[in-house]
């Protein structure tokens, strides 16, 4: 076996490997049980008490003596009406609870409803955001709203761009509060929260913000998650810049807590961030101002099934007849790349890095950045993931074209390396030592063969996590049947693509695997013609692995992406063209059309007797 084919082996087993390792899918662990969630500290010390989303607590309690928040449905109601949301907040608790994205659909079949993310408390899997203060110095619990108070429209309808709304509730023993809600037109609220104090005392309050969501089943689990062990799913927390991303079943398995008494984990914020829930395409995120110190926490409450994350700010202190208010910002929306960006523009901090792009961040980043700016020339990402091909193929063209002379210099070599073979016999070191030799002489790398692929297997990756992650490829069409470049190719053999008049087989059934569609058969024949550049291997065993590898990959790929397949199909057809180029140049003619014709014949077998 010569070098340049156990290199060509190394490389083949190596995009095995990392091909391999994406069907790996990490079980859930295992929830543990822990008390009702309890007392919160403020950031500057004070004890403080916060409502969890299980209830609400009394200071001075030993243990939480929590009351539900009540699924109320004859609730009052605020409309929600921008030009891409709508919804409703709820007066009860004044939770936003309920919030559609109207510029995506959960399908791309006729008539498939528009995604909602928020949702109130009695539905399936409720999912809101909960604001309000936490009592302290000379402030009772019951001062305070709580998560079911009902609330007053003081002003305004209907909360859209440009007409906020601003609830009120006084609690007759001479504070009155105040909450204005603003909403942007994209996926930003604003939310202000004031206390007016009439009493003839100062009184100490915390602001706080509250997103929570309700798990359903024996351990809690959230309907509509990937469980994909490429894709972060779960609480994102940024702390002065260190973003700590946390999946839903680490949270579950948290430790107790003793200052919260749940199952918690506690950030203290210096100098500004955010944190949140992030989904695949979606995410709610509480954002304090710019800056601000706050104290943020994730947490679980086992026996209701509820996770939770807060921010808690520091302490206000109200002198009577002051008023006292406090601005934050909620975002729950969809994770485009360019309205993130404004909004980190605006001084909401690093939240670009809200959108998972994974180890390879460094490559992710910009073949996204590219394949963003294509598309937004081009107007199809199909067309725009070929472009994207061609120009990674251009910047690694220096390196392809050393590579493909070496090749064509190593064809040149090979009877000088058959001869070498025939005087060494049996001494393989001197053998290994004249191909060195001759190696240097002819400035011949054997190694420059495999680097090409070498180079594909973080790129590969990187673009793989672009396709599957970022909401600009979710539901983006081609042209024909290829309406969604995220999901695998919805044709069939089965059905001759489509000629038959029949369905082809379910996506992610074992029917779907064998019976693949047009982009794996392709993808599969552009592999094995580029095989077909050079003769088949003398070795039995390499001529078997070459010959197979192909149409393994054809229906390793078939449940990709169709979008990668088509980055696939374009990378092969590129690299075929470059290396029959690049080797004519060289002298050396390949003989594709009699390689094919080889690898038809049968091997003769030799005779034992």
């Amino acid at each position: 076996m010569d070098d340049q084919n156990k290199n060509l082996i190394l490389a083949t087993a190596l995009s095995f490997l990392v091909i391999l390792v994406w069907f790996v899918l990490f079980p859930p662990p295992e929830q543990t049980t822990a008390p009702e969630s309890a007392e919160i500290s403020a950031t500057d010390g004070t004890e403080v008490q916060t409502p969890s989303a299980a209830g609400t607590n009394t200071v001075g309690e030993a243990t939480a003596d929590a009351t539900e928040i009540e699924p109320d449905a004859q609730a009052p109601r605020v409309e929600i009406e921008t030009p891409r949301l709508k919804g409703s907040l709820s007066l009860s608790g004044g939770r936003i609870d309920e919030l559609f994205l109207k510029d995506y659909k959960v399908s791309i079949e006729e008539g498939a409803p528009i995604v909602e993310l928020l949702s109130p408390v009695g539905s399936e899997s409720a999912y809101y955001a909960l604001y309000g203060w936490a009592p302290g110095a000379g402030v009772a619990g019951a001062d305070v709203p709580g998560p079911n108070t009902l609330w007053t429209v003081e002003d305004g309808e209907t909360l859209g761009v440009d007409t906020p709304v601003t609830l009120k509730w006084d609690n007759s023993k001479g504070l009155t509060f105040r909450r204005t809600i603003e909403v942007d037109q994209d996926y930003m609220f604003t939310v202000t929260q004031s206390v007016e104090n009439n009493t003839q005392a100062e009184v100490g309050m915390a602001p706080y913000g509250i997103l929570a969501r309700h798990g359903i089943g024996e351990d809690g689990d959230l309907p509509d998650l990937k469980n994909f062990f490429i894709l972060h799913e779960g609480v994102m927390v940024m702390a002065d810049g260190v973003l700590d991303e946390i999946d839903y079943g680490d949270v579950r398995d948290f430790d107790i807590d003793p200052n919260e008494r749940a199952q918690a984990e506690v950030f203290q914020v210096k100098e500004g961030g955010w944190v949140g829930f992030t989904d695949h395409y979606w995410m709610t995120t509480l954002i304090p101002a710019e800056g601000s110190a706050f104290k943020a926490a994730a947490k679980y409450d086992a026996r209701r099934k509820i996770y939770q994350t807060e921010t808690v700010l520091p302490t206000l202190t109200v002198a009577p007849g002051a008023t006292e208010e406090v601005t934050t910002q909620l975002f729950a929306g969809a994770k485009e790349w360019e309205t993130i960006r404004e909004y980190q523009a605006d001084g909401v901090q690093k939240f670009v890095d809200s959108i998972d792009w994974g180890w390879f961040y460094f490559l992710t980043k910009p073949i996204f950045w590219l394949l963003h700016n294509i598309n937004a020339l081009i107007g199809n990402m199909g067309w725009s993931i070929i472009g994207l091909t061609l120009i990674i193929k251009a910047i690694l063209f220096p390196l392809a074209y050393k590579s493909y002379v070496s090749m064509a210099k190593m064809k040149e070599l090979q009877p000088q390396m058959e001869a070498m073979k025939e005087a060494a016999g049996d001494d393989r070191q001197k053998m290994q030592q004249g191909m060195m030799e001759l190696y240097k002489k002819e400035k011949v790398n054997p190694a420059a063969g495999c680097l090409p692929i070498l180079m594909q297997i973080p790129i590969f990756f990187s673009l793989y996590k672009v396709i599957f992650v970022t909401i600009e490829l979710r539901q983006a069409p081609w042209f024909g049947p290829f309406q969604d470049l995220s999901a695998p190719d919805p044709t069939s053999i089965m059905n001759l693509f489509g000629l038959l008049p029949f369905a082809g087989p379910q996506p992610d059934t074992f029917m779907a695997l064998i019976f693949i569609g047009i982009l794996p058969l392709l993808l599969g024949i552009s592999m094995w013609l580029q095989q077909k550049l050079n003769p088949a291997p003398t070795d039995p065993t390499q001529a078997m692995i070459f010959a197979w590898m192909p149409w393994v990959f054809m229906f390793m790929l078939g449940s990709f992406a169709s979008g990668l397949v088509v980055y696939w199909i374009a990378n092969n057809t590129i690299t075929f063209t470059q290396q029959y180029l690049i080797m004519r140049s060289q002298g050396y003619k390949p003989d594709v059309f009699g390689n094919i014709k080889s690898g038809f014949k049968r091997t003769p077998k030799t005779d034992d007797k």
